[in-house]
């Protein structure tokens, strides 16, 4: 037996380092604080005030994701400040479609060798999430497990929860025929499809992370780190003035899988393909794969990042409404009596 002392260092974890990351972390927690949060970091448990009086009937409303292989492109370019993002917007998105106001956050990062400085570029990006959406940071967790990630990888994932009133959820039961279909455009892929596209780019295309993906306005890493819409603050602004009736979330499934999910029964939407403007990176993807029409709809989406149902009479001021708020909006289609089957969208080149 060897008299020399083995550490927990020795087998691949550095609490020294953990505590340096937590240090470097701290005021970034603290710019998305909000009254009702308790407590600082560094306790067992996030601690948060729920205000009930502000609601009749409150109901609390959970989301989580992560982020997939868009790290894939983050390990590339040794760029991490803008996953944490990707991260934030993939949950609060989930839980504004039912009206919900994102309330608090809690990540997750797991990594083989904690390295502080990156890993504080990882809670920037996802401390900037949570002011877009309006939300805190309240906590978290860090695991560094030497020999289960390759080197200079890791994985997040990330938890949300949000409030509305029970009178006031979005679930799509309000939605009729001949509802109008708004689509807010995304900025670019969000966080989906990226196993698709990168066999696009660097197999068939033949390029690499610097390459100038051209048409595309940027580098290919410039183009697939643009980090995902957040989407709170309009529709918290929309709900307030306006009917709307139904909202989808258009991430992995596409429009094509998302949209059904909020229709009544006996319902499809109509899409019209050219009433909004598709950003060339899909165009770029297709041609480079020969990829077929319902595929890329099922895949990607397509340049649209959510779709919301509305009442006629209301759809052009919701446009107004989301342009001036700094988004692109279009009238993109209608919900129709479903000619056959479950609820579905058709793509209509008209």
């Amino acid at each position: 037996m060897s008299d020399q002392h083995v550490t927990y260092k020795d087998a691949g974890v550095d609490i020294a380092a953990g505590n340096s990351f937590i240090n470097l972390i701290k005021p970034l927690v603290k710019a998305t604080s909000r009254p009702e949060v308790l407590a600082d970091i560094g306790g067992f448990g996030g601690l948060f005030s729920l205000n009930a009086a502000k609601y009749k009937n409150p109901v609390l409303v959970s989301g989580t994701d992560g982020v997939g292989t868009k790290l894939k492109i983050a390990f590339m370019t040794d760029r991490h400040d803008t996953v944490g993002i990707d991260l934030v917007a993939m949950c609060v998105n989930d839980i504004i479609v039912q009206g919900a106001e994102p309330l608090f956050f809690l990540d997750y990062l797991a990594t083989g060798k904690l390295m502080p400085e990156k890993a504080a570029d990882i809670i920037k990006g996802v401390a900037e999430g949570c002011k877009q959406a309006g939300c805190a940071l309240i906590g978290g967790e860090t695991a560094e497990m030497p020999g289960f990630y390759a080197d200079g990888e890791y994985d997040v994932a990330g938890f949300a929860v949000g409030v509305v009133d029970r009178e006031a959820m979005i679930d799509g039961s309000g939605i009729s025929v001949g509802n109008r279909l708004i689509g807010i455009a995304s900025s670019g892929l969000h966080s989906n499809g990226y196993s698709l596209a990168r066999k696009l780019i660097f197999d068939q295309m033949g390029l690499s992370i610097d390459s100038e993906l051209n048409g595309a306005g940027g580098s290919v890493a410039d183009v697939l780190l643009t980090p995902t819409r957040i989407y709170v603050r309009s529709i918290l602004n929309l709900i307030k003035d306006f009917s709307i009736n139904g909202i989808a979330h258009i991430t992995g499934g596409g429009l094509l899988e998302n949209v059904p999910r909020v229709l009544p029964k006996g319902c499809q939407a109509d899409i019209y393909l050219n009433r909004w403007e598709r950003p060339p990176l899909f165009d770029i993807l297709r041609d480079a794969g020969n990829v077929d029409r319902d595929e890329m709809y099922r895949t990607f989406n397509m340049g649209i990042g959510m779709v919301l149902a509305v009442p006629d009479n209301q759809a052009e001021d919701v446009i107004d409404r989301l342009n001036g708020l700094g988004d692109k909006a279009w009238m993109i289609g209608e919900v129709a009596v479903c000619g056959a089957g479950k609820e579905h969208v058709e793509l209509l080149e008209g």
